[in-house]
């Protein structure tokens, strides 16, 4: 898998008037104590459309002895917690951007529940991780469980053309979520309506002091050629999450 896929669903969130599309970062998993935590990234998967909900669940571990001889339990004493679960429901159409069939955007996310080609070679077999944001909602670190596809509509020659998917994920023991700007920590901030002469590099350096960080903004808005840039549209300038540093 590379590059961007796109994903479809159906509401919107909206930062200083403008629309943020939801995204399901993918990164390489490396060991960490305790668990694993992300590495390289491997690619974005950018929504077409937002989904229209989804759920987020965590659960605690509490245990209450009873004395002999007592007549009520004592008092909860915690144990642990189990690890954050979310779900989210991803609805696909065929469109240009899927060359007329869905099951390249399906089959990628199916692809998450297999290890990576790079862990493989290091003989370890583990999954990509991935990180599911959506303007404030920043997730956890997790791996995918299951993908569930459903087809729904067929062309005359039997291609699928649109699907739901049911995308369920855990959180990864001991990840961190990724804390410097290569690794793609961003908070939508505000935005910035392009004018004659505006580059990515000169809007990273205007905001961040290090033109640099273009590739960010290329990457957070789903910008494949830096050099076409459209008078008149809107950039998202995140913030960066430099732990603790950096705009905010």
């Amino acid at each position: 898998m590379s590059g961007a896929v796109a994903l479809a669903g159906a509401a919107t969130a909206v930062s200083d008037g403008q629309p943020q599309k939801a995204q399901l970062r993918m990164y390489e998993a490396k060991s960490a104590k305790d668990g694993g935590e992300c590495g390289s990234k491997l690619h974005t998967l950018t929504f077409q459309f937002n989904p229209k909900e989804l759920t987020i669940a965590k659960a605690a571990k509490w245990e209450r002895k009873t004395a002999k001889g007592a007549k009520t339990a004592g008092p909860p004493e915690f144990t642990g917690s189990e690890p954050c679960k979310l779900t989210v429901e991803m609805f696909f159409d065929a469109g240009p951007d899927q060359d007329g069939s869905v099951v390249t955007a399906v089959e990628a996310l199916f692809a998450c529940c297999i290890p990576t080609e790079a862990s493989h070679a290091k003989k370890l077999g583990s999954p990509p991780l991935v990180v599911f944001s959506w303007g404030q909602v920043s997730a956890f670190p997790a791996f995918i469980t299951s993908v569930s596809a459903k087809y729904t509509v067929f062309a005359a020659n039997g291609t699928p053309i649109r699907a739901t998917c049911a995308v369920a994920m855990e959180e990864m023991p001991g990840a961190q979520r990724p804390q410097n700007p290569s690794s793609g920590a961003l908070v939508a901030r505000r935005s910035h309506r392009l004018v004659a002469g505006d580059s990515l590099a000169s809007l990273a350096y205007r905001e961040y002091g290090d033109p640099a960080l273009w590739r960010l903004l290329a990457e957070h808005n789903g910008i494949d050629d830096p050099l076409r840039l459209r008078v008149g549209s809107s950039v998202l300038l995140p913030a960066l999450d430099v732990d603790g540093a950096g705009p905010a």
